[in-house]
Parts: C-alpha cells; structure tokens; sequence
C-alpha cells in the first residue's frame, strides 16, 4: 500500500478509503466511481448490479457456517458534498483531494474531505474483498446523489434486494445508533427579476459575509450556527432604511443541505453613500459578533469596492420582494420533539441563494419526523412565493424512518458493542435524512439500524475522520455480522 494513509490501520479500510478520493464523485457525478465498485466486483468474482440511476449492488456468499444467517444488507452512498475554501485551489471534476494527516485525524487541504459516506464505501470493500471475516451472506448497496435528496436509493429496484436485515453506515458518532430518521422535501422559490438601468454616477461594491462555520443542515440544525443567507438578507433589510439601496446580485451558499458560511451581495454606491455605510458596517459587525460569540466567532462583515461599473440594477419593485423573502422565508428549528429530549422535530435551512439573468433563486431543505409538519412548513413557504409572485418547485421529496419498538438488530448491536466496550452505547434518533426511510418504505418488513465511526464538520472544508474510531468501528462491525445466526 502507498499513498497519505498508507500506515494506518486496518490496512485494508484505509487503502480503499484513500483510492475513493482520488475518483472524483461529487453528487451527481457518479459514473467514474460506480464504475470503479463494478470493476472491483468483478476482479473479485463477485455478483455485482449497476443499475440506470448508476446505484452498484455488490453481493457475496456466506461464510462456512453462515450459510442459514439471515441474509444482511449493507448500505451506503458514494457521492460526496464538494466544497472549498474561496482560496482553495482545486477542481472536483479531475482532482484527487489532497489528504493531510493530523494526529488522529484524517482531512483534505482546503475542502470536504468525503468521509461522509466514503467511509462506508471503504468498510464493505475491505469485507467483500476479505477471505479471513466470518460473516453471512452480505447484499452491500452503495448508493448515488444521496446528498441531493437520496435520489438513488429512490431508484432502487426491490427485486435486486432479498436481505431482511439492512445496517445502513451513515452514522457520525461512535457507540450512538440510530434507529430513525426525519423525512425530507427540497424546494425552490424563484422569484422573477425586473432590470432598471443603473445611474452613473456611482460604483459597484461588494457586500460580504464570511468566517462562519456551516455545517450539515440536519446534523448541526440544533447548534444554531450563523447562516449566511439570513444574515445577508436582515443587513440588507437595515441598509435599506439608510440609503437608496440598488442591488444587482445576490449569492449565497454552496448546497441546499449545508448550512451556508459565505453569501454576496453586489450594490451600487454614491462616494458618499459608501462612507455613511462604512460606520454601519462596523456596528453590524458588533452586533453579530456578540450574538454569535459563541456558536460562530469567527463572522466578519466587509463591504469593498470592486472592478467594473454595473450597467443596471433590481428595479425598486424585485428589491422589495428580495428583501420580504430574505425577511420571512423560514429557516432554522420549526419546531421539537416532545418525545425524545433535545431532538429537532422539524427545521428548515435556506442554503442556496442565486442571482440568474431572469430570477432569484432560494433553494431550501425541509426536515421532519413528522410528515404533517414537513406539509405545513411547504405550505408556509408556498403563501409567501404566492404573495411575491414568485414560483415554488418542490422536488427530492423522501420518507422519515419512524421507530420500531421490536428490533433484532438492534439488540445484536448493544450486546456487541457492551462486549467490545464494556459500557452501553446511545440509541437515538436523527433529524438528518438516511436512506433508511426510502428502503423501509421499498422492501417492507425489514429491520434496520445506522452507525458509524467519529467524524466532525462534514459538509465543510473542516470536515475530519476520526483514525481510531474508524478502527474500533471496523472491528466492531465484524464481531457484529460474526453475531448474527
């Protein structure tokens, strides 16, 4: 073995992991590491199934002893979220990521690193090119565009799939397992753009909001973390009040289920508007800086001058509709449970905002546990594009994984990981999204659980593997398939 990772252990796992971030993979763009799972399918004899949507279906044999075991499913994705640092060079669609070791973490210099789900790529390819782990007959079924609304696991075909036992590796803390998930539903308000000339006497600057953390809009909902977007739009809304606001773009964010750390705002400006702007400037920068000194310190609010005159503006009508939806479209925790403590019930996350030639677009993620509830805040962002006049698109829609009081599975995981620990591990639900919710709903009665090794900031340029828990994590899952009769 060579390469970055090429002492860590299990030898195995992390050879894999390494060779699946040197295939570009990001969402939508599968081909390539589809192709690759296939191509190790069968220099391995192994039965292999890439379906239309490019899902790769991977089956193997017992082992001697296993051969009466409940067939088990395996299951991941294998696209990724891309994205860099605004200082990052570096090209998803060619470039391996460039791995970096530090002490027990693994990440990639100056983007998402993809542990979130290579790491369950990796885990079955090192069980199904083993000849030394007992195991039953294994069904592993790695899944595309997982990130962008569990597309794949929508295209599964039943009849590829005969486990009745599916242990999904999707999970991102060690010793907690998940046993339900939030459904999900994304949208789009486009709000349609009327153009007026832009006065000439003015210069084009550069409003900028920078240095928050982000992060997954299902996993780090509950961390109320600054979002770009909202915070864009609330100084624009006070700009407004002060000077003759003319916009002529606006940009936020990088993917509609990640948090946004950056977003942009293009004006126009007199000489003199842009120094009364400067001290208001300064004053939002206090005021975000307390109220996220905790959860998000690193804010900065900049306003600079840029290259090139702008030649028109948002007509006085689009600005005010801009800023009602900056203003009221909801975002953040809509509700909790009262069933599970400290569980998000329902939240939504305003992750994209993007200026086109004819439209605004605000991309959104819907999460709940509760489907109504996931209905009623569709419906709220619905009034408001219809007050606007603006056009809603839904799409990606997918189940929630509701809680079994009875599970197999799930009594075979406690007793494996109080044997291997000694201490009992956590049994939670998430307010995520998991494939689990699309296969409960496709093959029935089947009975299922999620986990996974320690990783931190996905979604994020800082996202980071835990070495030693990808470890432990790994030979916990062969005592528990060597459990399982």
């Amino acid at each position: 073995m060579s390469g970055v990772l090429r002492d860590l252990k299990p030898n195995d796992v992390f050879y894999y992991f390494e060779e699946i971030t040197k295939i570009p993979h990001c969402s939508g763009e599968e081909q390539n590491i589809s192709n690759y799972l296939v191509s190790f399918a069968r220099s391995n004899n192994l039965e292999v199934i890439q379906d239309e949507a490019l899902n790769v279906i991977i089956k193997k044999k017992a082992t001697k002893g296993y051969e009466n075991s409940p067939t088990v499913i395996l299951q991941g994705h294998m696209d990724m979220v891309c994205e860099k640092n605004k200082d990052t060079e570096h090209d998803f669609s060619k470039d391996p990521l460039d791995l970096k070791i530090e002490g027990d973490l693994i990440k990639a210099n100056g983007t998402t690193l993809g542990a979130d789900n290579g790491i369950a790529v990796a885990y079955t390819l090192a069980l199904l090119a083993s000849s030394d782990i007992d195991h039953p007959e294994l069904e592993v079924i790695i899944t595309t565009e997982e990130e962008t609304g569990l597309v794949g696991a929508s295209k599964v075909k039943k009849e590829n799939l005969s486990g009745k036992i599916l242990i999904n590796i999707d999970s991102e803390e060690e010793g907690i397992f998940l046993v339900s998930c939030a459904g999900g539903l994304r949208t789009k308000i486009e709000l349609p753009i009327a153009w007026e000339t832009c006065s000439r006497d003015t210069e084009s600057y550069l409003l900028s909001v920078r240095g928050l953390k982000g992060g997954h809009s299902g996993m780090e909902i509950d961390k109320n973390r600054g979002n770009a977007n909202i915070i864009l739009g609330r100084i624009l809304y006070d700009l407004n009040k002060e000077i003759d606001l003319r916009l002529y773009e606006v940009n936020g964010g990088a993917k509609m289920n990640a948090i946004p750390r950056e977003a942009d705002a293009k004006l126009v400006l007199s000489n003199e508007e842009f120094k009364g702007l400067e001290l208001k400037i300064k004053s939002w920068n206090k005021i975000l800086a307390n109220e996220l000194k905790t959860k998000d310190p690193g804010i900065n609010i900049n306003i600079d001058r840029i290259k090139g005159d702008a030649n028109r503006v948002f007509s006085r009508k689009t600005l005010d509709k801009l800023l009602l939806l900056y203003r009221l479209i909801p975002n953040g925790i809509q509700t909790m449970s009262m069933d599970i403590e400290g569980l998000v019930e329902s939240s939504t996350n305003l992750g994209v905002v993007t200026t086109f030639d004819r439209k605004i677009v605000f991309e959104s993620a819907i999460r709940s546990s509760i489907g109504t509830l996931k209905q009623e805040i569709l419906d709220r962002k619905k009034v408001l594009s219809e007050f606007i006049g603006g056009n809603l698109i839904q799409e990606a829609e997918y189940p929630e994984w509701q809680y079994e009081k009875d599970s197999y599975i799930r009594e075979v995981f406690i007793k494996a990981y109080k044997e291997k620990f000694k201490e009992n591990p956590k049994i939670e639900a998430i307010h995520a999204g998991l494939e689990c919710g699309i296969f409960k709903e496709k093959l029935g009665d089947i009975d299922m659980i999620s986990f996974g090794p320690n990783m931190y900031d996905v979604h994020t340029p800082d996202e980071a593997l835990s070495i030693s828990s990808t470890k432990n994590m790994w030979e916990f899952l062969k005592l528990v398939l060597s459990k399982i009769k």
